[in-house]
């Protein structure tokens, strides 16, 4: 029989699935009712303000929290099974480094805990930014900190690459190239990655899939290039410059109104009013949209729904 998380029979298909996952401390839930797919391979930006419940999402998937309700799995496997260890690699903002260690007793470090361990890669990586291996970590700057992660990460060479924030301390220059590295050494090895950012632009070059947290619940999943041509940007007049009901046909997930002129940003239901001026919006006006209005209805691309069927709580 084949396992219930995976498509078409064929086990470890989906990077990341969760069913009805939720995380609920004492001052109350941080994430909830959270169902999604992430097919293996993609490059998955993971989008939300601050407290919407990212951080409580990758601590799950990285087994640093447990969760209250539901499930979560890495290529099929559950996430509190010993066997997903070797299968993910984690990096968050603070990158935590052996301050005393060298740039190479920091590799032989990555080598003596990975089985796996890729050292040509590893030290591909910090070579190429010209970080000396025999540079005390405490002397390394922002970037060279940076890069070394990389290295230990990639070195693990995991399927499943987890980041939190991890270039948010770094100078644009320094971002520039961490996020060159990071999508050439994940597309020479068909891993996947979530990345969380604030950085909407950055993840618009870098990203084809999207997670979007608000309020600890789920409010986009799936392909980028269907998410954002799913939507159109409005400006029109309105009768008594109230714009809802001849917006009513459509989904209105933002709408400003200055006078009797509005703007509103929709998932069109039908034609529009010839008077209107449609546009197509850019990634960046759909997320902050969407983050301002955490009340409008979600979305999901085919295929990153799943049902919250047989979930179990603790």
């Amino acid at each position: 029989m084949a396992d219930a998380f995976t498509p078409d029979g064929v086990l470890g298909a989906w990077a990341l699935e969760a069913r009805g996952l939720g995380k609920r401390y004492r001052r109350g839930w941080a994430l909830r009712d959270c169902s999604f797919r992430l097919p293996a391979g993609r490059i998955c930006g993971l989008v939300g303000p601050n407290g919407a419940g990212k951080s409580t999402l990758l601590g799950l998937a990285t087994r640093q929290v447990q969760s209250t309700e539901g499930e979560l799995r890495i290529f099929g496997v559950p996430v509190d099974d010993p066997a997903v260890m070797p299968r993910f690699a984690y990096l968050g903002q603070d990158k935590p480094l052996f301050k005393g260690f060298t740039v190479a007793e920091t590799l032989r470090m990555g080598s003596e805990l990975n089985p796996g361990w890729d050292a040509a890669a590893a030290e591909r990586i910090v070579r190429a930014g010209e970080v000396p291996m025999g540079a005390r970590v405490e002397t390394l700057s922002g970037g060279q900190r940076t890069r070394v992660a990389f290295a230990l990460a990639f070195g693990k060479r995991p399927d499943l690459l987890l980041l939190d924030e991890p270039m948010a301390d770094l100078d644009p220059l320094a971002r520039h190239d961490m996020s060159a590295l990071l999508m050439s050494e994940a597309v020479e090895r068909g891993t996947t990655v979530v990345m969380s950012s604030h950085m909407l632009s950055e993840l618009e070059d870098m990203c084809d899939y999207l997670l979007v947290l608000a309020d600890g619940r789920l409010r986009m999943a799936g392909d980028a290039d269907a998410l954002v041509p799913a939507h159109s940007l409005v400006t029109g007049l309105a009768p008594e410059g109230d714009p809802v009901a001849a917006l009513a046909p459509h989904t209105v997930i933002e709408c400003r109104v200055q006078g009797r002129q509005f703007q509103a940003l929709v998932r069109p239901n039908g034609p529009m009013p010839a008077d209107w001026v449609v546009a197509e919006p850019g990634l960046e006006e759909v997320l902050l949209a969407h983050l301002r209005s955490p009340d409008a209805p979600p979305l999901f691309t085919p295929g990153a729904r799943v049902d919250a069927e047989g979930i179990h709580s603790a």
